[in-house]
């Protein structure tokens, strides 16, 4: 394993859950701009971040410009066409590694921040998902891969069973992976831990987006689509107030183990920067 020449022993990683629409870009903006929420290396779940559905590579220079150093993604990654074009060159955006070989973009990669470097680790879970290729031994080879350059690893399990993030969790703490956190249902669970003495965890670290929809999505459409059957159109919620949701970590940077991990969650009035966007 190499080490990181590291200015620091400890550092800070931040995990923001799926950004959902303007509402989640912009409380996410909000929140990063306050000096007090800043980590030495941020990653967030972009999948959802243009419209509710994909992520445009507009919106993606948009979130690049708050100072997001890798995204992730999910099944919803392929909703906007232009993904396409553009993903091959988008070096800051991952999507899942169990997707088959030939799939566009890279499903996993190594971060350099000057001082220290990060691996991050895409996946989808199978369970109640589309058909997909088996994460473990896909994921197994990344590590083994990434731990030649950084014992910093981080997974995003991208998955709707909690017992399968749960499973991939514990599995891959033993590995000695640095943060495993889920996302996907948008809804944070309060399970965060440490695996194994060196795993930060959660089962899902929850979305950025409109507070009082559902999760994220407009509240009149969603219930319409339960009651009725028919998929109406969801479109996303607007309140003027969001939520930020996510994880921080405290990682030994010579190990790669984590020390600490803390929840965020966190509720932005952004009616102001809403107005000014509109305008």
């Amino acid at each position: 394993m190499i080490a990181n020449k590291v200015m620091a022993d400890k550092i800070k990683i931040m995990f923001l859950g799926d950004i959902v629409g303007k509402p989640g870009r912009i409380a996410v903006k909000k929140y990063l701009s306050d000096p007090q929420n800043r980590a030495d290396f941020i990653i967030a779940n972009a999948e959802n971040a243009s419209h509710g559905f994909g992520l445009t590579q507009k919106n993606y220079n948009e979130l690049l410009s708050y100072g997001i150093d890798c995204f992730t993604s999910g099944n919803h990654i392929w909703d906007k066409r232009e993904i396409f074009k553009y993903i091959q060159s988008a070096d800051k955006l991952i999507r899942p590694v169990n997707y088959p070989e030939n799939t566009p973009g890279a499903g996993y990669g190594i971060f350099d921040k000057q001082s220290f470097k990060v691996g991050v680790i895409n996946v989808l879970g199978r369970t109640f998902m589309n058909l997909i290729d088996s994460p473990w031994d896909v994921v197994e080879r990344a590590i083994d891969k990434i731990k030649q350059e950084t014992p910093i690893i981080i997974i995003d399990i991208h998955a709707e069973a909690t017992a399968e993030k749960i499973c991939i969790g514990k599995y891959f703490a033993k590995k000695g992976v640095s943060g495993i956190f889920g996302t996907h249902t948008h809804v944070q669970t309060a399970d965060e831990e440490i695996f194994e003495s060196c795993c930060g965890y959660i089962t899902d670290a929850g979305f950025c987006g409109d507070a009082n929809g559902v999760i994220g999505m407009d509240y009149e459409v969603s219930v319409k689509r339960l009651i009725s059957s028919i998929p109406d159109r969801l479109d996303v919620a607007d309140s003027g107030y969001s939520i930020v949701n996510g994880v921080v970590i405290t990682v030994d940077v010579l190990t790669g183990k984590t020390e600490k991990i803390e929840r965020i969650n966190k509720r932005i009035n952004i009616k102001e920067e809403n107005d000014i966007m509109k305008g």
